[in-house]
């Protein structure tokens, strides 16, 4: 099967800058991310495919080989293709695309790492995702929330034993005669996999490495900025280890309460502000709905269809802390599809104004806008 243009597997144009590559891909990997779409395979290559898109259009001479060759390029591009990217190397290119900063370090696929520094033969425990459904005021201003999971732990009473195979060391040494001379390897001991002791006693509960499932509440502190898809990993506050090994980690998937008004473009807010022809004709004082509250508005006379307004500092922060969005007002103006008679004499009578008849620019501003409405 023939591979898809790479612009348009990113949704832009051939001019596109790195900005507008970097705002495409974004919105895919938050889309297609295999925690969001998990055994789904489809959106796996989804994923991939973006991945690799963007690997070669944000690189300036593989865009212009691109360009010039298309996917026959000397050398070709990705690996041998989608499948041949790694989702290693997918996760490499999300510091440059979502940022880097310590907080979340970990952003899609992070975690997994608790008890970094820990002895060689002891296995840390499993993490653990839980999903954190956040109304876009907590995505913006930051929260914390109280979140209860279960994780495995180490049952009281367990008691181990040195293992004898490996005497504690959890490895096993091994000495061969070959014709160069004695040779020494060594490997996880077989019989304590590793960990240096074994279970002698353990209470009936406890699985067959020591651990039992406990009900766990911790809060977990959000900061303003965040956005649909991201990963927030938290150290050590997953499934224990067997044997005493460090627990994994807690990762949290956040995931937008769809707002009734509001909705999101990066760091701004978008709102879609309805004026009735009087009130954009005359201007009018309105009120606006804000992720803080209500604001309130001046609309001037003469206000037409499809201009945007702006509240500055109205948007989401940036997690790195360097700037702020704005809410953006766009006007649309309702005409109405049921009149009385009245009504229709009115306007009828209004037809011939001048005033009521744009001219050739405004013809043209008009024509630009109908896709609008």
């Amino acid at each position: 099967m023939s591979k898809r243009d790479y612009y348009d597997v990113l949704g832009v144009s051939k001019g596109a800058s790195p900005e507008e590559l970097k705002k495409a891909y974004r919105k895919l990997a938050i889309k297609y991310h295999p925690d969001k779409n998990p055994d789904d395979k489809e959106a796996e290559e989804k994923f991939k495919e973006a991945a690799e898109a963007y690997d070669v259009l944000n690189n300036p001479e593989k865009r212009q080989q691109y360009d010039q060759f298309g996917h026959n390029a000397p050398g070709g591009f990705g690996g041998g293709g989608a499948g041949g990217f790694s989702m290693e190397d997918i996760f490499s290119q999300f510091g440059d695309v979502f940022g880097d900063n310590d907080f979340f370090g970990s952003f899609f696929g992070g975690g997994g790492g608790g008890g970094r520094g820990r002895a060689s033969n002891q296995r840390s425990g499993n993490s653990i995702r839980i999903r954190l459904k956040l109304s876009l005021s907590e995505m913006k201003n930051g929260v914390e929330k109280k979140v209860k999971y279960r994780r495995m732990v180490e049952a009281e009473g367990v008691k181990y034993s040195e293992c004898k195979m490996c005497k504690g060391s959890g490895t096993i040494r091994r000495v061969q005669n070959t014709f160069l001379g004695q040779m020494a390897t060594s490997a996880a001991c077989n019989v304590c996999g590793g960990m240096g002791r074994n279970i002698s006693s353990k209470p009936r509960e406890a699985n067959d490495q020591g651990l039992v499932a406990q009900d766990f509440e911790t809060t977990v502190k959000i900061p303003g900025g965040v956005a649909d898809g991201m990963q927030l990993s938290i150290n050590g506050l997953g499934s224990y280890g067997p044997a005493g090994g460090q627990p994994g980690d807690l990762i949290v998937l956040v995931e937008e309460i769809e707002h009734e008004d509001l909705h999101r473009d990066e760091s701004n807010v978008i709102y879609q502000l309805w004026l009735s022809f009087p009130e954009a004709a005359l201007g009018s004082d309105v009120e606006v709905p804000t992720l803080d509250g209500k604001a309130k508005l001046k609309i001037v006379a003469g206000t037409q269809p499809g201009k945007v307004l702006r509240l500055k500092g109205k948007g989401f922060p940036n997690l790195n802390g360097y700037g702020q969005g704005d809410q953006l007002i766009h006007i649309q103006v309702y005409v109405p599809t049921k009149l009385s008679s009245d009504e229709k004499e009115t306007l009828l009578g209004l037809q011939e104004s001048k005033n009521f008849t744009p001219d050739s620019k405004d013809k043209t501003f008009f024509d630009k806008m109908k896709d609008l409405f």
